[in-house]
C-alpha cells in the first residue's frame, strides 16, 4: 500500500524549542509547563471524578475487593505510562503519543488514535460539564441546569485561551485541591478507626470491616469483575502527560519524574483512601449514588462536611473538563499540522496558544446543554458518555502499546541507548494488552457498558472513511514523506 511509504506528520518539526519557528515562519508551541506543573497535571489525571462521585457505586458491587481492583487497573497503566515515557524520550520531536503512533505504525495510526483521543476528550469534557452542573443544585437547587453548563465552558475557554502556562496554574491549583481532600479524608479516618469511634446505628470503625462481612470477595467473582466496570472511568486522563511532551520544560527530566510517581499516587489516592472509608463505614452501608467522602467527613461531626466534599468533587469535574480543553485543542492543533484536520485549527495566536481548536473544542462542548435540555436525568447523561470514553480510552492505551512493540522490534538501538527503559517490555506489553481484553469482556457483562461497546464501533467507521478520503490527497502524503526524510536524519 501507498500509505506505507511515509510516517508522522510535520508536526514534529515544531517541537525542538523555543526558538524554532514552522514552515513559512510560523510559531509553535511553547515549553511553558514547568515540573510542579507537569507533576500535578499528571496527577490531576490520576485522580478524576470516578473517584469521588464512583467509588461509591463500586464499592456496592465489589465490596472490599473494590481495593484490589483499583490496584490491578493502576497496575496495568504503570506499564503503559513507562511504555509512552520510553517513546516519548526516544525522540523528542514526538509531541504526543500520537506522533508515535503514526512514526512506528503509519499514518493511519495516527489519524485513527490523534481523532479517537480527542472525541474521547470532547466525551469526557461533555460528562463533566454536565457532572458540574448536578453539582451546582448543591447551593441552587432550582437553578436551570444550563446555566452553570454555559459558565463552566465560558469559565474553561478563558482559562487555556492566555497561554499554556495559564492551563498549567489551573490545574495545578485543581489537583492541589484534590490532594488535600483526599489527605484529609484519610487522616480524618484514620484517627475515626485509633479512637474507635462508634457511628450512630452502633457499628464501630475498624479495619476489620474489610474482611469480617463476607470476606474480601463479599459478592463473589462476578462482583469483582463488576467493579471493573465502573473504576475504569476513574483512570482515564492518566495518560494526559504525554500530551505536554511539546510544552514541558526539560521533558527528559520532568517526564520520568511525574511517570513513576504514579505506583505512589495509585495506592495513596485510591487504595488508602477506600481502605479507611470501608473501616469507618461498614461496605454494605455506602449508598452508591452518593459521594462516601461526604458520608465519611459527616460521620466525623463536620458540619459543613458535605459543602466541602461538594467543592471538592465540583473542583475534581472542573479539572477533568479543564485537562479536556487543553488535550483536545492539542490533538486538534496536531492533526491539522499533518493535514488531518482543517487547516484553521493548525493555526496559533501570538501567546502561541491553538486558539481556534480551543473555540472549536468549546462548541462541542455545548453538547452537554443539548443533553441537559434532552430531558435526560444528570445521571443518566453521565453514565451514557462515561462508558463510551472509558472503552475509547482503552483503545488509545492499546495503540500506545502496539507502538512500543513496533519500537522494540524495529528500532532496538534505541532501546538499549534509553535511560527510562520500560520495565519487563515486550513481557509487560502482552501481560496489559491480555487484561484489556479481560476489561473489554467485562463491559459485556452489564447492559448499559454492553450497549455502550456496540455503539462505538460506529466512531472507527467514520474514521474509516474519512481516512480513505484524506490519504488520497496529494498534499496531505508529501506532509508525511517529507518529515520521515526529516526524522530520519535527525535518528541518524
Amino acid at each position: 500500500m501507498a500509505d506505507q511509504d511515509y510516517s508522522t506528520g510535520s508536526i514534529g518539526l515544531k517541537l525542538g524549542g523555543d526558538t524554532r519557528t514552522g514552515p513559512a515562519g510560523q510559531p509553535h508551541l511553547s515549553r511553558q509547563l514547568s515540573n510542579r506543573h507537569i507533576q500535578l497535571i499528571a496527577i490531576g489525571g490520576a485522580i478524576g471524578t470516578g473517584l469521588f462521585m464512583g467509588s461509591g457505586k463500586t464499592i456496592s458491587l465489589a465490596g472490599p475487593s473494590v481495593i484490589f481492583v483499583y490496584m490491578i487497573i493502576g497496575f496495568a497503566l504503570f506499564f503503559v505510562m513507562r511504555a509512552m515515557g520510553e517513546l516519548l524520550l526516544s525522540n523528542l520531536h514526538y509531541k504526543s503519543f500520537t506522533d508515535f503512533a503514526a512514526d512506528l505504525l503509519g499514518p493511519w495510526a495516527g489519524f485513527f488514535v490523534g481523532w479517537t483521543y480527542w472525541f474521547c476528550w470532547i466525551v469526557t469534557g461533555v460528562a463533566e460539564i454536565i457532572a458540574i452542573s448536578g453539582y451546582t443544585r448543591f447551593w441552587w437547587p432550582d437553578l436551570q441546569l444550563w446555566i452553570p453548563a454555559l459558565v463552566a465552558i465560558g469559565l474553561l475557554l478563558l482559562l487555556n485561551l492566555p497561554a499554556a502556562r495559564a492551563f498549567g496554574e489551573a490545574e495545578f491549583w485543581f489537583a492541589l485541591i484534590k490532594i488535600i481532600a483526599i489527605v484529609c479524608l484519610i487522616v480524618v479516618g484514620l484517627v475515626m478507626v485509633f479512637t474507635h469511634f462508634t457511628s450512630p446505628n452502633g457499628a464501630q470503625a475498624g479495619f476489620d470491616h474489610l474482611w469480617s462481612d463476607g470476606g474480601m470477595f463479599p459478592m463473589g467473582a462476578m462482583g469483582f469483575v463488576a467493579g471493573f466496570q465502573i473504576a475504569v472511568f476513574a483512570f482515564v486522563g492518566i495518560e494526559l502527560v504525554g500530551t505536554t511532551a511539546a510544552e514541558a520544560k526539560d521533558p527528559e527530566k520532568n517526564l520520568p519524574r511525574a511517570i513513576n510517581s504514579i505506583p505512589i499516587r495509585i495506592l495513596l489516592f485510591y487504595v488508602v483512601s477506600l481502605i479507611v472509608i470501608m473501616s469507618v463505614i461498614p461496605w454494605r452501608q455506602v449508598v452508591p449514588d452518593q459521594s462516601p467522602f461526604t458520608a465519611m467527613f459527616a460521620l466525623a461531626g463536620l458540619a459543613s462536611a458535605a459543602g466541602v466534599v461538594q467543592f471538592v468533587v465540583l473542583t475534581s469535574a472542573t479539572s477533568s473538563a479543564n485537562a479536556g480543553v487543553y488535550s483536545t485543542s492539542r490533538m486538534g492543533y496536531g492533526l491539522a499540522q499533518e493535514g488531518d484536520a482543517p487547516a484553521l485549527l493548525g493555526k496559533l495566536s501570538s501567546r502561541k496558544v491553538p486558539a481556534n481548536a480551543l473555540i472549536l473544542t468549546s462548541v462541542f462542548l455545548l453538547a452537554s446543554v443539548v443533553l441537559l435540555f434532552s430531558g435526560e436525568s444528570v445521571i443518566a447523561a453521565f453514565t451514557t458518555v462515561t462508558t463510551i470514553a472509558s472503552v475509547l480510552f482503552i483503545f488509545v492505551w492499546t495503540m500506545i502499546l502496539a507502538s512500543y512493540l513496533v519500537y522494540r522490534k524495529r528500532r532496538p538501538e534505541l532501546h538499549e541507548a534509553s535511560k527510562f527503559k520500560m520495565p519487563c517490555g515486550v513481557v509487560m506489553c502482552w501481560a496489559v494488552l491480555g487484561f484489556f481484553v479481560f476489561i473489554i469482556w467485562a463491559l459485556t457483562r452489564e447492559a448499559d457498558t454492553l450497549h455502550a461497546l456496540l455503539v462505538t464501533p460506529i466512531w472507527f467507521v467514520v474514521l474509516g472513511v474519512a481516512w480513505t478520503v484524506i490519504r488520497r490527497r496529494t498534499s496531505h502524503r508529501a506532509r508525511y514523506a517529507a518529515f520521515r526524510a526529516e526524522l530520519d536524519e535527525r535518528r541518524m
